[in-house]
């Protein structure tokens, strides 16, 4: 691959995470579970992607997310947020806030369109997104920081771009059936090993696999039990309080398309200065490691768990349906100069050739009904 130098810092930091994964394969005879290398090369404490220091999102970063993308995108959430909350109550809680973009254009929205939000809780696992999030959203006065879920809540939960972040076990079909991929250590670098699947690994197969029996031998794929547990996690919070509704939106599939024979070595990806490729052993703490989202899985795990499944659709649907049209066209097109750049942004959003059908919205809730404009863009048949 040719892939950007680090500079000698950052190569220094990911030569100490590797040699505590090393460390960790040694202590546990030779071989670790692939979601437990993608949890310590993304969350190892000071160096792990998302626990190190170095910047992951915008332009000096991996990746641009929706946020950055127009203010637009958090201004329409605005107003969805509001939907929620006049059924429950005025609090906004988001999962990995990123640069804190999404929250200051929200409570911006919420600020001019008179929208009231008494709290904006955010559970953020990065100390150095976190610090960027406290210097962007120093003028807001109701936003906190936790480390992880309140036990209850009531109001909007958002998680933007969360759930393919979350570590997956990686499974492979072999003529003798289903095994796991392990991580070992051959000739001085991190390789797969293959081990029988567990029991629990073959029960997540059969749950969530469609038509696992029929897939060729040598298919790779994922399944997904850390994401499903922060569903169950989330309708235990969400149970918990008189009412309130997530709003999830990532890339994905429902299972039916997530798992086709013709998608034989999974959806597995890192994200490494804006480049995109597939070898999730490349410079650990450094590059993003993400998956698709199961989004079928996701849904039977908050149902199962006691929440009821509001909506399904792609994001351009649900961007549309909640108003960002409306919200561009407070801008008067013949300003030019500040029109077009904000057009071309939506049109990025919504546009079925960017992000518009990739990305998806999962919204989930608790004694909570969605704005007829959304119902009506609903595909939750589809999962």
């Amino acid at each position: 691959m040719s892939l950007p130098a680090p500079d000698p810092d950052a190569l220094a930091a990911s030569h100490a995470l590797q040699h505590q994964i090393a460390a960790e394969i040694a202590r546990n005879d030779g071989a670790i579970p692939f979601a437990r290398f993608m949890e310590l090369a993304l969350y190892a404490p000071d160096l792990g992607y998302y626990s190190g220091g170095a910047a992951k999102l915008g332009k000096d970063g991996d990746f641009t997310t929706a946020p950055e993308i127009s203010p637009l995108f958090g201004a329409t959430l605005a107003h969805v947020a509001a939907a929620i909350m006049a059924q429950t109550a005025p609090r906004i809680l988001e999962f990995g806030a990123g640069t804190g973009k999404l929250a200051f254009d929200i409570l911006s929205e919420a600020a001019s369109a008179g929208i009231p939000v008494e709290q904006y809780a955010i559970v953020e696992l990065s100390g150095e997104l976190r610090a960027r999030q406290e210097l962007a959203l120093a003028a807001f006065p109701q936003v906190v920081w936790l480390d992880g879920f309140p036990d209850a809540f009531e109001g909007a939960v958002l998680g933007n771009e969360v759930l393919d972040a979350m570590p997956v076990c990686l499974i492979s079909k072999t003529p003798d059936g289903w095994c796991e991929l392990d991580v070992s250590i051959a000739d001085g670098r991190f390789v797969y090993v293959e081990r029988p699947a567990s029991a629990g690994t073959l029960a997540q197969i059969a749950a969530q696999v469609p038509d696992a029996d029929d897939l060729p031998v040598g298919y790779v794929s994922e399944i997904h039990g850390v994401a499903s547990g922060f569903m169950r996690s989330l309708a235990r919070m969400l149970t918990q309080g008189k009412g309130g509704a997530a709003v999830l939106l990532d890339y994905g599939f429902p299972g039916h398309e997530y798992y086709l024979g013709q998608r034989a070595t999974g959806t597995l990806m890192c994200h490494y200065r804006h480049h995109a490729h597939a070898d999730p052993f490349y410079l650990p703490g450094l590059q993003d490691i993400t998956a698709h989202v199961d989004f079928t899985a996701m849904a039977l795990a908050a149902q199962e768990a006691g929440l009821d499944v509001l909506a399904y659709m792609s994001q351009a649907s649900f961007l549309l349906g909640a108003g960002i049209g409306e919200l561009l066209l407070r801008i008067d097109p013949e300003q030019v100069r500040t029109y077009l750049p904000q057009a071309s942004a939506v049109q990025k959003l919504v546009s079925p050739a960017e992000m518009g059908e990739l990305f998806k919205v999962l919204v989930v809730g608790h004694q909570v009904e969605l704005p007829e404009a959304l119902l009506a863009a609903d595909r939750s048949h589809r999962l």
